[in-house]
């Protein structure tokens, strides 16, 4: 095997590594629930692990041995880097492009991985406080939703849902249109 050949696997496998550490895959929600009005702790324990399983399920059930995005690209970039610095330069020309194609491409594998690992927070963040509030738990609810149930008291909001910001007061209504 080349010298060439060499640095180039070494190139990808070190992109690999250093990428797959970025993988991340939602391993719990990143916010915060609390133990509804009646519901004692263990019931709360046993209705969160639910959720959480719940959530994992909603997101595909990702274990986190696929292969990332970021690790994909990061790889791509690196055969796609070395293929164009071996036809354009020649055998000295391979190593420079795979560098070249490593640096692109983890820059683009970093972003694709931070966006998809965003989008599966989310999701599951989403499915976790469904569960919770459907089985009686305090969930986060936004402050849009707190100033609904002040506006139109018919709305009924269980007492578990606690306002995740303090309420504003509502802004003024617009001023007439100009000639009137």
């Amino acid at each position: 095997m080349s010298a060439n050949r060499k640095r180039m696997g070494l190139a990808a496998a070190v992109a690999a590594l250093l990428l797959a550490g970025c993988a991340t895959v939602p391993t719990g929600p990143s916010i915060m629930a609390l133990p509804g009005s009646g519901k004692t702790f263990d019931q709360f324990r046993g209705d969160d692990a639910e959720c959480r399983q719940y959530a994992q399920l909603q997101i595909g059930g990702n274990t986190g041995t696929e292969v990332d995005p970021g690790v994909r690209n990061a790889a791509i970039g690196t055969l796609v880097g070395a293929l164009a610095g071996a036809a354009f330069g020649g055998h000295q020309g391979a190593g420079a492009g795979a560098g070249a194609g490593l640096l692109v491409g983890s820059m683009s594998g970093a972003d694709a991985a931070q966006q998809s690992n965003q989008t599966a927070q989310r999701r599951y963040d989403n499915a976790y406080v469904q569960c919770m509030y459907a089985k009686g738990q305090q969930v986060p609810v936004s402050g849009n939703m707190a100033r609904m149930q002040m506006q139109a008291p018919s709305l009924s909001v269980p007492a578990s849902v606690t306002p995740a910001a303090p309420m504003a007061a509502p802004y003024p209504p617009p001023p007439p249109p100009p000639g009137s």
